[in-house]
């Protein structure tokens, strides 16, 4: 059997043999097995009945040993497979991270055990079955969603996607993952906005182009509002230059009926992402919305490239749109209800800025710095 003593000879040492043999006939018989390759399932089945009998009397030491070994061969049977994760201790998880074929039943009994840093590694793993995907998701595990979003071999569909959408709301970390997939879809990160990157709040902007929304609760709040979008942006664009934040954080709050915490955050956003959301939802035009957030950002590597990626996206996203984004921050709206057929973006041939609308070929970005340049104001630092 697999290139050593025979199988009777080795049930005659397990028995006349004490723990010291049984330890090393173990790790041997381990040893062997690895080295074998892809055996026959005769072999198998005897290497079962005889692991079967060594590990449980074996040492501890030695039955970790043995299982480190074990683990590296080429196929296990899922009883071979239970007794490597029951015995292989601290290599648990690198025994889950290189192992090529695991068994169903081996993930659900990990599962089933709670075992937090042992399910965060099988939830890295590829093909998985929806049996062990379904036990994953219902884990009240942040690991193990942070892994299961980053994982490109989970389609982000169904229920699945309800609730990677759900866990984002509650950590940035997840959410942060989730943005830096091309097929998951940005919109549903809307809660999550302020704890984004700044790429991936524009990302989030972005995944509203060209896309109807359903009719947001604040919609008509802006409606009544009996503020120009004209005289808002002037209004905007006079505190900026002079850099009174703490009276547009007022001035936000007033407007948007978000708390003053989250108008502090959107002042004093110099990447201007935020504000886009407040210009374009209250209906502000790319020239005057430019002027504004030219004010109120700093770019000093990019400044350009940053204003034309919101030249484009004046263009492109409209104020009920961006009413609903702004909806979604004060919980007002389901998000899940973007994943419906209507709701759902149009192909987008690519969510980067074309070179052909770099600012110098882009009149709008040109008038609205030339009108800068004119009023001879300063810009944020």
């Amino acid at each position: 059997m697999l290139g050593f003593q025979p199988y009777e000879t080795f049930q005659l040492l397990i028995e006349t043999g004490g723990v010291d043999r049984t330890n090393t006939l173990l790790i041997a018989a381990c040893d062997a097995y690895a080295r074998r390759g892809k055996p026959t399932g005769p072999e198998m089945e005897q290497f079962e009945a005889l692991a079967g009998r060594l590990f449980p009397i074996a040492g501890p030491q030695a039955r970790a040993k043995g299982a480190a070994i074990l683990g590296r061969a080429e196929l296990l049977s899922p009883m071979l497979e239970r007794l490597v994760v029951d015995n292989i201790g601290e290599d648990l998880i690198p025994f889950l991270e290189k192992a090529v074929d695991l068994s169903d039943q081996t993930m659900l009994d990990i599962i089933g055990r709670y075992d937090v840093p042992a399910c965060t590694t099988l939830a890295s793993r590829a093909n998985l079955s929806n049996v062990v995907l379904a036990k994953l998701f219902q884990m009240n595990s942040r690991k193990v969603y942070r892994a299961l979003a980053a994982n490109p071999h989970i389609v982000p569909r169904g229920a699945y996607l309800s609730a990677l959408a759900r866990s984002a709301q509650m950590d940035h970390l997840v959410a942060e993952a989730l943005a830096r997939r091309d097929d998951f879809d940005a919109g549903l990160l809307a809660p999550a906005f302020f704890d984004l990157s700044d790429a991936h709040r524009i990302k989030v902007i972005q995944a509203f182009a060209e896309r109807s929304t359903p009719i947001a609760p604040i919609a008509r709040t802006i409606e009544q509002l009996s503020v120009a979008s004209a005289e808002l942006t002037k209004a905007l664009m006079k505190l900026f230059s002079e850099n009174r934040r703490p009276e547009v954080t007022r001035l936000l709050a007033q407007i948007t009926g978000l708390d003053e915490v989250r108008c502090g955050q959107i002042a004093h956003d110099v990447t201007g992402a935020s504000l886009f959301v407040i210009l374009r939802a209250f209906g502000a035009t790319s020239y005057d919305g430019l002027k504004v957030l030219i004010h109120a950002t700093s770019h000093d590597e990019d400044r350009s490239r940053a204003l034309a990626d919101f030249a484009n996206m004046f263009a492109s996203v409209s104020p009920k749109s961006m009413a609903y984004l702004m909806s979604a921050w004060r919980g007002e709206v389901n998000l899940l209800e973007l994943t419906k057929p209507q709701y759902l973006p149009s192909m987008q041939e690519s969510r980067r800025t074309p070179a052909a609308l770099r600012p110098t070929q882009n009149p709008v970005v040109d008038h609205a710095l030339e009108a800068l340049s004119r009023l001879g104001v300063r810009r944020a630092g």
